[in-house]
């Protein structure tokens, strides 16, 4: 079972969203005055939609070290602020998001398996719901996921450091969605995500 650190800034019903079972434990960590986590007691590190990117700018030093040592990131939000090694979120609501259609890229673990990507083009009908912006992807990182401009949506990150990282665009990937569901392509894709981060794969904590 991996050990998780999921940020907060006590937004009310995150814990609904991230829920420990067999395949992760999560400990809760509150964005005070002096947000100083022990990153490296962890084997992945969460930052969920939402998410205070000042405060993960002032520990982006720690970030690349827990990184650096071989651990996984899940960033599901737009990470205004450069934390994030290798990669760097840019707001864009400049195109229609009617027009907005998310298509699939390489996927050598198989992230994308199983997953309806109709659940992500349209939600209630709506085209462009989940993502107000793209990512400017690390040269070699996996764009898993691209919109109607092949702008990275969803990348997967191999490359900028020992670790791994699930970057996404803003998709808000937990183990339930917002309407209480567990088993939509959201849900789907965050837990094929863990399953490949199986504790044989995180180095021994040290």
């Amino acid at each position: 079972m991996l050990n998780a650190l999921l940020v907060s800034n006590g937004l009310v019903g995150l814990n609904k969203y991230y829920v420990s079972n067999e395949l992760v434990h999560y400990t809760t960590s509150l964005v005070t005055h002096d947000f100083a986590p022990d990153l490296l007691a962890y084997d992945l590190l969460v930052v969920p939609n939402g998410s205070d990117h000042v405060a993960m700018l002032k520990i982006k030093d720690q970030v690349r070290a827990f990184l650096d040592a071989g651990r996984a990131l899940v960033c599901c939000d737009g990470f205004f602020t450069a934390w994030v090694p290798g990669n760097q979120w840019l707001m864009d609501n400049s195109r229609r998001t009617l027009d907005v259609r998310y298509t699939p890229g390489p996927d050598r673990h198989g992230l994308l398996q199983g997953l309806d990507l109709d659940e992500l083009n349209f939600s209630h009908g709506m085209s462009g719901w989940w993502s107000c912006g793209y990512i400017e992807a690390a040269p070699g990182a996996d764009v898993l996921l691209a919109d109607t401009w092949q702008r990275p949506i969803v990348v997967l990150d191999e490359v900028s450091t020992a670790g791994r990282m699930l970057l996404t665009a803003s998709g808000p990937l937990a183990d339930v969605t917002y309407a209480g569901q567990a088993d939509t392509a959201l849900v789907g894709l965050y837990r094929n995500f863990l399953r490949v981060l199986s504790p044989e794969t995180i180095p021994a904590h040290g």
